[in-house]
This record gives C-alpha cells, sequence and structure tokens, in this order.
C-alpha cells in the first residue's frame, strides 16, 4: 500500500487547510443624520474588506434628524443596558454626532462624559459629517464653520447636499483615515481640546475598528 494519499513526498504528513475566519463584530450605531450618515455605514458594511470576512454587522438607529449628542447617547446606554440584561450580541455601541458651528451642540460636554462613564464610543466630527466627507479627497485644516463645509463638499463631489454617492466615498476611505488621524495629531501636539479642535473627525475610530488594516 501506498502511503501516497497521508503523506506528501519526503515523509511530511498532508494536512488540510482550514480557512480561518475573524469573529463577527457588531456594532450598533447611534446617527443624529437621517440620510447622509446611515447612507455612508451602510455602504461601508457593505465593502468587501469588511464585509467577505464578516467582521462587523453594523445597525444604524438614526435620531429623527434634529436630536442632539445628550439624547443619542442616552438611547445608547439604555440599548447597551438592556443587551446586557438580555445577554445580546452587540460588542460596541457608538454615537455619532457633529459639533457644529458657528454654535456647538447644547450638552456636548455632558454627552460625551456621560458616554465615557458608560462605554459607549463616540465619533464626533468638527464641525460636521461633510468635514468627514470632505477628508476623503483632500487635506483640511483651517476652520470652517457648517455651511463651509458643506460648500467644500459640494464642490468636491457635486452633491446637492442630500444624500450620499458612496461609490465616490468609499475607494477613498483610508486616505480620509489618514488626514483625520493626522489632524488629531495636530491638534494633540497644539493642546487644543473638544470642541476648539475644528477640523477634525473621529469618524477614523469607528473605521479602524470595523476595517482594521486601513491605514
Amino acid at each position: 500500500m501506498t502511503a501516497r494519499n497521508s503523506r506528501r513526498v519526503g515523509g511530511r504528513p498532508l494536512k488540510r487547510r482550514v480557512a480561518t475566519r475573524r469573529p463577527r463584530k457588531t456594532l450598533l450605531v447611534f446617527c443624529e443624520g437621517e440620510r447622509t450618515e446611515p447612507e455612508y455605514l451602510d455602504a461601508l458594511k457593505r465593502q468587501p474588506s469588511v464585509h467577505d470576512v464578516a467582521a462587523v454587522d453594523i445597525r444604524v438607529e438614526t435620531g429623527q434628524g434634529g436630536t442632539v449628542p445628550r439624547t443619542l447617547v442616552s438611547m445608547a446606554i439604555e440599548a447597551r443596558s438592556r443587551a446586557i440584561d438580555e445577554e445580546g450580541e452587540i460588542d460596541e455601541f457608538w454615537c455619532v454626532f457633529d459639533i457644529e458651528w458657528p454654535r456647538n451642540h447644547p450638552g456636548l460636554k455632558d454627552a460625551m462624559d456621560q458616554a465615557r462613564q458608560n462605554g459607549i464610543e463616540v465619533a464626533v466630527s468638527n464641525p460636521c459629517f461633510e468635514l468627514w466627507l470632505i477628508l476623503h479627497f483632500q487635506d483640511y485644516t483651517a476652520w470652517l464653520d457648517n455651511n463651509d463645509a458643506r460648500r467644500v463638499r459640494r464642490k468636491l463631489d457635486r452633491s446637492t447636499d442630500k444624500g450620499l454617492n458612496a461609490a465616490l466615498y468609499m475607494p477613498l476611505v483610508d486616505d480620509a483615515v489618514r488626514r483625520a488621524v493626522e489632524l488629531d495629531h495636530r491638534h494633540m501636539r497644539d493642546d487644543i481640546p473638544v470642541p476648539n479642535n475644528n477640523p477634525s473627525s473621529g469618524m477614523h475610530r469607528l473605521i479602524a475598528t470595523v476595517k482594521p488594516d486601513s491605514s
């Protein structure tokens, strides 16, 4: 009897390679935007680098457009408490919201403190989510308010300010991450805290947890 079927030439055993997959990670994300942020996250979770390895399941709850950060954080805290009681399978709870300029969101510091104390992650954009979108296309280091951010975004993606053409953005996610990290480092070096760290976006932290290979 030949050992051809059980051993390689040279006497090394044949071993069937078993494909390995990263454990699925489930995120529940609360957004203040009704369209742009949810559409962006929905496109993100369908990217091959995220979806094919079954590494993330993003569920999005919107805050009905005008919900302030404090309310979003309260919703996330309640959801986390319910998941713990019911032994749910949600690994991380996130809130995605803006600082807003020229007038900051009310209760901003309180919301961020409550999130930190209750295990809620936050991805805060300053002045608004449009800054995160701008960083997909170019560096941006000058202070800007909401209207400035929307104007620059429209110029770059030719949008009408409603919804999102995800096909433009998804190939550029890693560029946005790199630029957002550089902005964070700049503000840290200059000792500029929230809410004065304009422009900035913590979206790169959310991306890192669902797409660890982003640069």
